[in-house]
């Protein structure tokens, strides 16, 4: 059992996943899964992921795009983690992303959820939305 499961959920975006899933396989902290769910993509993410990452990742597939909710909720119930992290399928982390997260609920274990700070980037600049 991992202490946090990475819920990635996909759909036609083979290069980009590849991109994220690294980004989860570069955390400091390593007690983790990794459930990509492709749903429904008619483009090569699973032989991408299924050859590049093999037993890292457990890959599940819907036969159709049934929406990145149902997608997440297919991810929920594959994880065994005691905590469960949402990763889009077009975006990264930060290396100590999950060892900051993980930390923040050991020192308050009352918490149900939290979430960091998002930088956007667009042609390389920053694009963040104003307050």
């Amino acid at each position: 059992m991992a202490a946090v499961s990475v819920v990635i959920p996909t759909f036609n975006r083979a290069r980009k996943v590849v991109r994220a899933i690294t980004s989860v396989l570069s955390q400091t902290f390593t007690d983790i899964e990794i459930i990509v769910v492709d749903d429904g993509s008619s483009d090569d993410t699973q032989e991408k992921l299924c050859r590049g990452f093999g037993s890292a990742i457990v890959y599940r597939s819907h036969p159709d795009n049934l929406g990145v909710s149902a997608a997440r909720n297919t991810g929920i119930r594959e994880s065994t983690g005691s905590l469960i992290a949402f990763l889009d399928s077009d975006d990264v982390w930060l290396p100590e992303k999950l060892r900051i997260q993980v930390a923040f609920y050991e020192a308050h274990p009352q918490a149900v959820a939290c979430q960091t700070e998002e930088i956007w980037m667009r042609g390389g600049q920053r694009v963040n939305p104003k307050k």
